[in-house]
Parts: C-alpha cells; structure tokens; sequence
C-alpha cells in the first residue's frame, strides 16, 4: 500500500530569525521546568535544567550562512557529517543516481537550505519508523518528505529529509509550486537527523565521505569535469 500524501504548507520565516519559531513550545517547557525545580530547593534538577534549557536553545538556533553564487555548484542542503556517497534509487523516479546523505546529530543546526535555486516540483511524505538515520534502512522504512527541484538549468534534484532515532515532526517551510534561492531555507526536522541529496547524472560529488558541512554554504557538488 502507498502511504504517499502531500505535505500541508507552513509559514516561510524571514531570513533574520535567529531562533526557530518551532522550538518556542520546548524552550518554554525546559525554562517552566528549570523554574519549578529552582523554586522547590532541587539544585541538581535545577541545574540539569539550565542544561537542558542551553540544549534546546542550541538546537533551535538559526545563524546566517554566506551563500556562494558560482551558477554550476550545489551546496548543502543540511550541517552534519557526510555519512554516505553512493549510488541509490530516486523516491520520485527509481531512477540509480548519485546521492550524497548528510547525518546531523543533536548539536548541529536543524534548518534545512535549498542546494540549488529553482522550483520545487513535487513534495511528498512517506509516514514510517524510527530508525537510527545513520543506518543505510532509513531512507527506505524511517518518517521522511521527498523534495522534487527543477533548477534555473533544467536539472531535477531530489532532496530527502529522514527523521531519525529522536526525531519525530519534519517541518515543512516551502510548498509545491515556489521558487526558491540558494541557501534559502525549505525545512527543518526536530531533533534529528538526516538528509540525502540526489545530484543530476552531469554532476558530481565535491565533498568526501566524513566531511563536515554547513548548509547553504558548503559545497557538495559541481558539473562533472
């Protein structure tokens, strides 16, 4: 059975947010909490509080990112560490293409950035498990919305967000139909955990494996030579 449906569109956000207004229920929480526990005299609660609070707010944030404007590149579509460079099966085609997957761990940045300026074509979520996103079963069995791009070229791209271990709400920023710069923002996931970008066959992976990225910034791939 195909659990395909389309993702509901969310409020794009202006680009001088610092702290993601989607982390404010959980920030709210941990600081209650934090509060609660500092009233009642329980200094260890109260500090592992602070702690958590500090997590929270670490994890929610959204720093300014320099955008490079060479028209051939792709650049990260999230922070992390590059997990896994090889050939897999497109979601929207089947196709065998080249993908790149970027895992990003509780310390990174969650805001997910577009790799290329063009129009999103089609979106997609496959409702599904938890697995660890580092693992190779994630992008087939975990939670995860599949971004289709036509960028300025006529190249398709295709973009996967997988929720991971932790995670359990992908955020969608964009919707079918707009079109998006380099670096502009499409999507976050809560608390996890990776995603996989799907390059054009004319081009070619320009980062390695175990590499660290920064979305909308780092380089990923370029035109084949």
């Amino acid at each position: 059975m195909n659990f395909l449906q389309e993702v509901p569109r969310k409020k794009m956000i202006p680009p001088n947010t610092q702290i993601r207004p989607e982390g404010l229920n959980a920030i709210i929480m941990a600081l209650l909490t934090t509060l609660v526990m500092a009233l009642l005299g329980w200094k260890l609660a109260a500090l592992a509080g602070l702690v958590l609070t500090a997590l929270v707010l670490n994890f929610f944030r959204d720093p300014e990112r320099v955008v490079p404007d060479d028209p051939v590149i792709a650049v990260a579509p999230a922070d992390g560490k590059v997990v896994k460079i090889s050939r897999m099966a497109d979601p929207f085609t089947g196709e065998d293409r080249t993908a790149v997957c970027i895992f990003m761990n509780v310390f990174n940045v969650h805001v997910n950035r577009m790799p290329v300026s063009g129009k999103i074509e089609k979106v997609k979520y496959y409702p599904g498990k938890f697995f660890n996103a580092s693992l190779d079963k994630a992008s087939k069995d975990n939670e995860r919305c599949a971004w289709l791009i036509r960028d300025e070229h006529g190249h398709d791209w295709t973009m996967v967000q997988i929720a991971g271990l932790v995670a359990r709400r992908i955020v969608c920023l964009a919707e079918k139909g707009d079109l998006l710069k380099r670096g502009e923002r499409y999507g976050l996931i809560k608390f996890g955990s990776r995603v996989d970008l799907y390059l054009p066959k004319d081009y070619e992976p320009k980062i390695a494996l175990g590499d660290k990225a920064a979305a909308g910034q780092t380089i990923i791939a370029g035109k084949a030579e």
